[in-house]
């Protein structure tokens, strides 16, 4: 029987703002590859290697969870946890079905104000004005997304499943990854996937597959990496690290210079190709986790520069991710719809990357200065006695307002 300490829920945990750091880089990412043929965009993780910053966001989360909630659990209160990650769950199906509700309407007026059908095409959004009453209901179902929303529907299956996935982590953690493992493998021999809308079609991210990097994130999140933390930062795997990430910017160089092409064996190619997204191919995992490896070794949780003035608007970004990821998929879209309509010059392209960012760290800013504004509420409180409730003075002060 597991004994509830009540130090799990009232010990505080110190944030990590390398967390926060990756995260708002990953923001800024996301935007900038949301515009199609952005000079900005080669500054992308996306144009150097397998991996992008859809790996960013799904590690983070499941790190945090595990990091945050695993001594909760351990602790012996898991319908807390679960209250709470629920909730979030249940914020970002919200945030999401509001973003998909206001983006289509951005994309409907854009495409009926300039007489340009080809918006509604280019984001999937024509089958959804041609029979609205259909579409709503398969959007409230996560079936139907337009292009540029796949990614809250994985988080939200995701962070819901994230209660019981903690509690195995907590229990068995090895097995439960190794269960992970398993799922992954059968998942992409099966083709397992969650069905999309249209018929016929799946979710871009296979949350099947994703979960394992969500799952070995939380399985490090809750300290099993510390355990073998010398063979992981060993010279060896640091050196294989450096290998495979020189592998892969070689590899995705050919795609940009096709001279290169002929430095690639036709047998790797047959090996390697497909590196499909949507399954999460073996090649995006380990690049990305080649990737952390030394971002971690080269970044420690108390680096000095964290604090550093320069870094602090990209943090508020992290800090603020879902409100900032939504303002961007309207960012993006408006910044495409501008070079779109009027010109796609290099400076036109600097100058909408640039103000879209400008903007997110703007948001992102208001958003921590209202954090900062106390919570005011009043606390009631049920008296038995009918003639003292009645009472104002009495009620005033059975009821303080707290902070």
């Amino acid at each position: 029987m597991i004994i509830r300490d009540q130090a799990a829920l009232l010990s505080p945990v110190e944030r990590d703002l390398r967390l926060d750091l990756f995260r708002g880089v990953g923001l800024w990412m996301i935007f900038l590859d949301h515009i199609p043929h952005d000079v900005v965009a080669w500054l992308t993780l996306r144009n150097y290697g397998f991996s992008d910053a859809a790996e960013f966001f799904v590690f983070i989360s499941g790190y945090l969870v595990g990091w945050i909630y695993g001594p909760i659990v351990a602790g012996g209160w898991f319908l807390a946890a679960l209250k709470r990650l629920w909730r979030r769950a249940a914020e970002m199906y919200v945030a999401h079905i509001m973003l998909f509700l206001l983006f289509t309407a951005q994309i409907a007026r854009t495409a009926r104000r300039f007489d340009n059908p080809m918006y509604e095409h280019e984001f999937n959004v024509f089958n959804f004005l041609a029979h609205p009453d259909e579409l709503i209901g398969q959007a409230i179902l996560l079936k139907y997304k337009p292009v540029n929303l796949d990614v809250l529907p994985l988080y939200i299956a995701l962070v819901f499943a994230s209660p019981f996935i903690v509690w195995c982590l907590v229990r068995r953690p090895n097995l439960t990854l190794a269960a992970s493992v398993v799922l992954y493998v059968l998942s992409r021999w099966f083709d397992w996937n969650v069905a999309s809308y249209p018929p016929g079609t799946t979710w871009y991210f296979n949350p099947f597959c994703w979960q394992l990097m969500f799952v070995f994130a939380a399985w490090c999140g809750t300290g099993q990496i510390d355990r073998i933390a010398g063979w992981v930062w060993s010279k060896t795997a640091m050196a294989l690290a450096a290998a495979w990430l020189a592998f892969a910017f070689l590899i995705v160089m050919t795609w940009h210079v096709h001279a290169l092409e002929a430095l690639i064996p036709k047998w790797m190619i047959k090996a390697i190709y497909p590196i499909d997204k949507t399954d999460l191919d073996m090649l995006r995992f380990t690049h990305f986790l080649a990737l952390a490896l030394w971002v971690t070794h080269f970044i420690p949780r108390k680096w000095k520069a964290l604090h550093a003035p320069a870094l602090r608007p990209v943090i508020l970004c992290g800090q603020h991710s879902l409100p900032i990821f939504c303002l961007g998929v309207f960012l993006s879209f408006s910044a495409h719809w501008i070079l779109t309509q009027y010109t796609k010059g290099v400076w036109e392209q600097l100058a909408v990357s640039f103000a879209g960012i400008a903007v997110m760290i703007g948001a992102a800013w208001l958003l921590d200065r209202t954090d900062r504004v106390p919570n005011l509420f009043v606390k009631v409180t049920e008296v038995e006695d009918s003639g003292i409730a009645a009472d104002p003075a009495v009620t005033a002060a059975a009821a303080p307002a707290n902070r």
